[in-house]
């Protein structure tokens, strides 16, 4: 299915087309997560526990993050070996610097699926009280860091289009852009 990127603000109307599934969720009205949340640690590294993860889900999460505009997949220099960054472009101005961890990478994705990401606060409490994310360990050590989260790895496709759309939410906040899917 073709989806249409829809860039808004600043730029004059800016269309893309990737080919990625529908999101049906909206980012103010996440559905309830129904598996369980798997068990983290406390601390840094801050891992889930036992979580196998579904590599073609992590495969198309990938596919997906290559064509938001302005984002490169590198590698990570702010998390454990193998996990994925998702880089902003240097000539991209940012509305959130503060929340970015290291360089311009404002996600990532462990080799288990999950991410870390910043989200606005009050998208991150969402995604926590709806069973997407956990608070980073940090999140309330350093300021700009109360939107830091984990998020759970995807096991389904459902799933991976509300993991996608914060990753989305996540992009939104850090640039002060206003892409959706759909």
């Amino acid at each position: 299915m073709n989806v249409r990127y829809v860039l808004l603000g600043n730029i004059t109307a800016a269309i893309f087309f990737v080919a990625v599934a529908s999101v049906a969720a909206q980012t103010t009205d996440l559905p309830e997560r129904r598996t369980p949340r798997p068990e983290t640690t406390d601390g840094v590294p801050h891992v889930q526990i036992g979580v196998s993860p579904a590599p073609e889900l992590i495969e198309d999460l990938l596919s997906r993050v290559e064509n938001i505009p302005d984002v490169e997949i590198r590698e990570t220099v702010v998390s454990l070996p193998g996990a994925k960054g998702f880089w902003l472009a240097d000539e991209l101005p940012l509305k959130h610097p503060e929340v970015i961890v290291g360089g311009r990478e404002f996600a990532h994705v462990h080799p288990d699926g999950s991410l870390h990401a910043s989200l606005d606060p009050k998208i991150a409490r969402q995604a926590i009280k709806a069973g997407w994310a956990i608070a980073h360990p940090w999140s309330k050590k350093r300021p700009g860091w109360e939107g830091f989260v984990m998020i759970y790895t995807p096991s389904s496709q459902q799933e991976l289009d509300v993991v996608f759309q914060l990753v989305l939410a996540s992009y939104n906040y850090v640039t002060g852009r206003s892409l959706s899917a759909g």
